[in-house]
């Protein structure tokens, strides 16, 4: 059987070269997911998004909160975000630039947070991920960490946990490890 979309599609590209022009690249799915909730976000005000690599390419980008309260008050954190081309169906892989002595964020950088792992849900987009991850900052949950040491801090002494998080957010050590300042 003749394939016709297969047969159109060529000859349009064939007519673009012809002209001297790109061939146009064809987005997936996720890519117009991701446009369309990129367009559609709704940032809080401590909140920014930026794209290292341009425009171009919307699957890896930046996000920026600046906490105006709760223990990280003043402090700045860097989140990457790769999203897949199955992305609405596969949560975006999130990372922490900034080391932070956080009980849902280890010194590497990962993220604990439900709607990145069992909990995502195509209906979910970005904006909610980036909610999650303001949430994170203002309630911190000792519950179901990856930095353990942090967790049990905040769970057993919250003045020293609160101790070690301006420690840390001023450029400093916090037991073995030492942070940046991001304050």
């Amino acid at each position: 059987m003749i394939n016709l979309f297969k047969i159109k599609g060529q000859k349009k590209e064939e007519a673009a070269s012809a002209a001297g022009k790109a061939p146009v690249k064809k987005q997936s799915a996720g890519e117009l997911r991701l446009h369309k909730d990129i367009s559609e976000l709704n940032l809080p005000k401590t909140t920014s998004i930026s794209f290292p690599n341009g425009k171009d390419d919307l699957m890896n980008f930046e996000t920026t909160i600046r906490l105006d309260e709760g223990y990280y008050m003043g402090g700045t954190f860097v989140f990457t975000f790769q999203v897949s081309p199955s992305y609405p169906h596969d949560p975006p892989k999130v990372k922490c630039k900034t080391k932070v002595y956080h009980p849902n964020i280890d010194l590497e950088g990962n993220v604990c947070l439900n709607i990145l792992r069992e909990d995502w849900k195509p209906v979910l987009n970005i904006n909610t991920v980036i909610y999650g991850l303001n949430l994170l900052f203002t309630q911190p949950n000792d519950e179901d960490p990856l930095n353990h040491e942090a967790a049990v801090v905040l769970r057993d002494n919250p003045k020293m946990f609160e101790a070690n998080v301006r420690r840390a957010m001023a450029g400093g050590y916090v037991g073995q490890h030492y942070f940046q300042r991001c304050a």
